[in-house]
């Protein structure tokens, strides 16, 4: 069985799910500040404390891979805000991945959860794709779905973990309730507790520094132009949730390349255009999140650029890198990226505003960390 055959019963409820998605999950508490509305959960798939506990078992379990050598934590680890500090990251041959790995943080508030794939919206469908894809390799499972599930059922503790969690379907360890159980996990991934959220919605002044505060000033200008792709809930400009009517979707060029001076991106990181296959979403990526941005470097979807202060004087200031590099400004670049002229005292302040979005509380919480074996 190929990941295709596995992907398309998956895709085709999609929408069905999305749509009867609701946050009437009595049986799970989510803990959230008064602030943040709850999260859409799809109905097939409801949270459960139990489902988020075998998740989180699996997710640090090395034998979801063929050789046991790499976890889902591998590439997302928890004090980097669940990414891994490499440019691209590599799957169980060695070899380097196309794109960075992306945060897992308040993914149950995003619509779209990959950099280039706006059709990739259930996280039960994305577990798939690290496990079982193989352009590029992750843990390299295509075919081998058999000896995945016989290696778990071997496991002491996994049977009961599974009756728990999924008792309408007598603990049976399938695929479904692997990828189940990994989804509620990832949803519990919630970071609300940054000092600018304290700020901001609880009323905590000496949670930011004077610098963080003239760092938000300068980040919600008009001078910057940053708030209109990245704010509210996941400082991105993708969010969905139960009092939201619809989804708000951002994918765009930002201008990091243009390599032929029509645009074009590395042919390996076309972004979306290579599911739409329209020459207008040449290098559109999705918007990542910038909570906890502080702990992500490098930064944008390739790992190209090594630090924030690079991001914001060498990539935005000069609207877009590829002008930094000797290129022509690209003619797919958003129209929002302009450009800006900044001070010394600018980037400096930029920099407090953007290490408050650092939630500690979330880097460091036991909930989210390897369980004790």
């Amino acid at each position: 069985m190929t990941l295709r055959h596995l992907l398309i019963p998956l895709l085709l409820g999609v929408a069905a799910g999305i749509a009867a998605a609701t946050d009437d999950t009595p049986a799970y508490g989510w803990q959230l500040p008064a602030w943040v509305p709850r999260p859409r959960v799809p109905d097939d798939n409801p949270m459960t404390a139990e489902k988020v506990a075998l998740g989180r078992q699996l997710f640090y379990d090395k034998r979801l891979s063929r050789d046991e050598s790499m976890a889902c934590s591998t590439c997302h680890q928890q004090d980097k805000s669940f990414t891994d500090g490499r440019a691209k990251s590599p799957g169980i041959d060695g070899k380097p991945g196309l794109r960075s790995a992306m945060a897992l943080v308040n993914l149950a508030y995003l619509p779209a959860l990959t950099w280039a794939n706006p059709l990739m919206k259930r996280l039960e469908t994305q577990a798939l794709v690290p496990i079982f894809g193989a352009h590029p390799i992750e843990m390299g499972m295509e075919g081998q779905e058999d000896l995945l599930i016989s290696r778990l059922a071997a496991d002491a503790n996994y049977p009961a973990l599974f009756r728990a969690a999924f008792p309408e379907q007598d603990g049976a360890i399938t695929l479904d309730s692997l990828t189940k159980a990994l989804a509620s996990f990832e949803r519990s991934l919630l970071s609300f507790n940054a000092p600018y959220f304290r700020f901001k919605y609880l009323g905590e002044r000496e949670a930011m520094s004077p610098a963080a505060q003239r760092g938000e000033s300068l980040f919600f200008s008009e001078q910057f132009e940053c708030y209109h792709c990245h704010g509210g809930l996941t400082f991105t400009d993708n969010l969905v949730h139960a009092r939201l009517p619809f989804e708000e979707l951002g994918f765009h060029n930002t201008g990091l390349y243009n390599l032929d001076g029509n645009g074009a991106y590395p042919i390996d990181n076309p972004g979306i255009r290579e599911v739409t296959d329209n020459p207008a979403d040449e290098g559109k990526f999705r918007t990542p999140t910038l909570l906890n941005v502080a702990v992500t470097a490098p930064y944008m979807h390739d790992g190209s650029i090594a630090t924030l202060e690079e991001v914001l004087t060498q990539h935005y200031a000069v609207g877009g890198k590829a002008a930094s590099d000797g290129n022509a400004v690209s003619p797919l670049r958003d129209p929002l990226i302009v450009g800006y002229e900044f001070s010394e005292q600018d980037i400096t302040d930029l920099l407090a505003f953007l290490a408050a979005l650092t939630d500690a509380d979330f880097l460091t919480n036991p909930a989210f960390a390897a369980p004790v074996k």
